[in-house]
């Protein structure tokens, strides 16, 4: 069963999503990238309670900005969808999880050494030059069952 629900127009923008964001870091990256998203529609917290859809996480706009990059930037994430990000998008979606973006929420390349904190969110682990972090333990509870 499918972790969420999904069209395949959501595994086309995932796959997208994906590749824009850690092509560079190979399948593993991406795949890691595709942790959060599902992660975020999952999600039951303060930040993305309102997000039910792969499209609204991908799409969701914090502090007046669009919460990835690679929506602004657009140069790969406007490309079309290539079948091996696809394939990589519909084992996210499946439930492929792995530390150490397992449960995490947030990612970002810090041009150094992950923080040990990123806005009083615990750093999980690095793959490559991303650094990834999930909720503080108890703030939710959603991203660990769902």
């Amino acid at each position: 069963m499918a972790r969420v629900a999904h069209r395949s127009s959501d595994i086309d923008l995932m796959a997208r999503m994906m590749r824009a964001e850690a092509e560079g870091e190979g399948k593993q990256g991406m795949l890691y990238v595709g942790n959060v998203i599902v992660n975020r529609v999952v999600a039951d917290c303060p930040d993305f309670r309102a997000l039910t859809t792969i499209e609204q996480v991908i799409f969701q706009v914090q502090g007046g900005n669009y919460s990835f990059e690679a929506v602004q930037k657009g140069n790969v994430f406007y490309q079309r969808a290539r079948e091996a990000e696809r394939r990589l998008a519909r084992q996210n979606v499946q439930n492929w999880r792995e530390h150490p973006a397992k449960y995490s929420l947030w990612y970002f390349n810090p041009f150094g050494p992950c923080p040990p904190t990123w806005y009083d969110q615990p750093f999980t682990g690095q793959f490559k030059e991303h650094c990834f972090y999930e909720p503080k333990p108890g703030t939710c509870p959603s991203v660990y069952s769902g």
